[in-house]
């Protein structure tokens, strides 16, 4: 374990750690181990027993799960200030995807003992864990409806509005979504193939909406994205 390893690193909305102090982080980090996971590394495997929950603290990590026919889909991604397999880890079951490092990664993972620990000490974690729990299964349900019901050019639309909001950076030609992205993986987090998804990009470059390159996506008419995702 490592000493006075921060969590206070770029935390997102989502952080599970919100409302503790300096000290009290400071503790959490010393009761946890700190991992790092080099580029295209895994954290977890799908189906491997859970046991452990982990915080990003650096770098990005892909949650994908693969089909009985082999077919992989994106779950998420997840950056500093978020957590993995929180939920199976405490409840001792499997890990429900695979977790991937996207670029060089750190975490902090915790034992389930330990993690409720945790949660007794400061109820502030439990009550944020169940926050994000929830959100989450929004966010799954939404996502399913838009598989269900949208078309495929709308979904890639959402794809990249939802990526932009939580790694989007302003740039003078855009919003550049920080994730390394390929266009296959846009197809994965879609539920579309990747000639669908080369193709709508292709159009939209041509009318400005974003620009794509080598692993590289800036939405450059965020609003025009916008009004075409919610037209109905």
């Amino acid at each position: 374990m490592d000493e006075g390893l921060p969590l206070q690193a770029p935390l997102e909305a989502e952080n599970v750690f919100r409302g503790l102090t300096d000290d009290q982080l400071a503790r959490a980090a010393r009761s946890g181990k700190r991992i790092r996971i080099p580029l295209k590394s895994t954290l977890f495997r799908q189906g491997d027993p859970a046991r452990r929950c982990y915080l990003v603290t650096r770098g990005r990590v892909k949650l994908s799960k693969l089909s009985e026919t082999g077919k992989e889909a994106i779950l998420r991604f997840l950056g500093p200030g978020q957590m993995a397999a929180a939920v199976a880890a405490l409840t001792d079951t499997r890990y429900p995807a695979t977790a991937e490092a996207v670029e060089p990664t750190e975490v902090v993972g915790w034992d389930k003992r330990t993690f409720l620990r945790l949660m007794h000490d400061h109820p502030p974690i439990a009550f944020n864990l169940l926050r994000v729990t929830l959100e989450r299964l929004d966010e799954i349900q939404q996502r399913y409806l838009e598989l269900s019901s949208e078309v495929v050019e709308r979904r890639i639309a959402r794809t990249l509005l939802r990526l932009m909001r939580h790694a989007g950076s302003r740039t003078r030609s855009g919003v550049l979504i920080t994730i390394p992205l390929s266009r296959q993986s846009i197809a994965d987090y879609s539920g579309t193939t990747l000639y669908t998804v080369s193709r709508t990009l292709t159009a939209w470059g041509k009318i400005g909406w974003v620009r794509s390159g080598r692993e590289r996506v800036t939405v450059t008419d965020p609003h025009a994205l916008v009004l075409f995702a919610e037209q109905r």
